[in-house]
């Protein structure tokens, strides 16, 4: 049996955000849900979202989850784990009750939505100097992914699938006129490899 990964285009909604707050670079609406959906993640599993620490801000039912994770390097969006996306990133979700037993949560998902260019690294607080490549955060995120779990990244390029990888879609997004088209890419972990 042959396997196509999935090609698909969305047309979007502007970015919105809770309380009407403004932030360059918000979600698009309808993006959370259906990037959740191609990362195989019911709203209870627990996905990190990298440099998105304004996710938690997303106003519609089923794009942040009551398990999901903010990495950002961004003190003033109050992320769960204020670090820089280019450093290691944690393995699992901190859950007390799982703590408390010694379980680990791991991710179900990572979703990645970076500055996509160095010019667009100047409208966020760390800059350029802490801009970080795709390639490198899809590294990032295979060393903390379980096996069969499901890295996805919007951007403006589609990057190299990191090895050994299964790459599942690639979606063109966008929000309507005047507005530049990104590709959110999806790379699964296979199952078979040794968790380090």
């Amino acid at each position: 049996m042959s396997y196509r990964p999935i090609a698909d285009v969305w047309i979007l909604t502007r970015a919105k955000l809770k309380d009407g707050r403004k932030y360059y670079g918000a979600y698009l609406g309808g993006f959370p849900e259906r990037a959740r959906a191609l990362l195989g993640c019911k709203i209870t599993d627990p996905v990190l979202h990298v440099c998105g620490g304004m996710a938690r801000y997303y106003p519609y039912a089923g794009g942040f989850g009551p398990n999901d994770r903010t990495l950002d390097l961004d003190p003033e969006c109050k992320p769960d784990f204020l670090q820089d996306a280019n450093d290691s990133w944690p393995i699992s979700s901190p859950d007390p009750l799982h703590q408390e037993r010694g379980w680990m949560n791991p991710w179900g998902g990572i979703l990645i939505d970076p500055p996509y260019s160095p010019e667009d690294a100047t409208h966020y607080r760390p800059g350029v100097a802490h801009y970080p490549k795709p390639n490198h955060l899809l590294k990032r995120a295979f060393e903390v992914l379980p096996p069969g779990g499901r890295v996805g990244i919007i951007h403006y390029l589609v990057p190299s699938p990191p090895k050994p990888s299964r790459f599942v879609a690639v979606v063109g997004v966008m929000c309507g006129f005047n507005n530049r088209m990104r590709a959110y890419s999806v790379f699964e972990k296979p199952a078979d490899v040794v968790q380090q």
